[in-house]
């Protein structure tokens, strides 16, 4: 026997998950690409909601998610190096005079996450497929 359900209908289950930690647009946009990966396959895909829950992480921002992932991400993306002509470890500011992180910044970190991952960003976060 199986049930189709709707996108609020995934999203309102995925939420239900106690160990869960989605934000409502986050469960939707979740949901979303659940059934855009469904529809891309070609066929039906069970709702496991504990799978779902160890496979996909939501974070507030994607530089959240990064201290997440990475011990050194000042070093994994360019913010620290080391200078060839001096040999000497310098940092580079990641963020401009407003406090606000360099678009190269954000460009690696989305680039890194899409070729090694599942990236969901949406309106107030984004969702990581764990890796």
């Amino acid at each position: 026997m199986n049930i189709t359900l709707n996108t609020n209908e995934v999203a309102n289950q995925l939420r239900q998950d106690q160990y869960a930690s989605y934000s409502y647009k986050g469960s939707i946009a979740l949901a979303e690409y659940l059934e855009e990966l469904e529809e891309s396959i070609g066929e039906p895909m069970e709702l496991d909601i504990v799978a779902i829950r160890c496979d996909f992480t939501e974070h507030e921002s994607l530089i959240d998610a990064v201290q997440s992932y990475f011990m050194n991400y000042r070093e994994e993306f360019g913010i620290v190096y080391e200078n060839p002509l001096t040999n000497e470890i310098e940092e580079n500011s990641a963020t401009d005079c407003d406090g606000n992180f360099h678009d190269e910044v954000f460009d690696s970190v989305i680039k890194y996450f899409e070729e090694n991952t599942t990236l969901i960003q949406f309106d107030g976060g984004i969702i990581i497929q764990d890796f």
